[in-house]
């Protein structure tokens, strides 16, 4: 039986759980989100995505 969690889903529980229990500052957050937004815009993110789908797929077992 494989279960499936799209990346986005555990990065937002993970995000739940670490703002309610570390209780970081907003401003912290909200430079943390402007900084993946400046990201995606950059010449790194073919390789951001392109490692990010690779481990997706070694904890899915899904590689050939």
């Amino acid at each position: 039986m494989t279960v499936e969690l799209p990346l986005v889903l555990v990065v937002a529980i993970f995000g739940y759980f670490g703002i309610k229990m570390l209780r970081p500052p907003a401003w912290l957050i909200v430079v943390l989100l402007l900084g993946g937004f400046l990201l995606a815009d950059t010449f790194l993110a073919p390789a951001i995505e392109s490692g990010t789908r690779t481990g997706v797929d070694v904890v899915n077992g899904t590689t050939k």
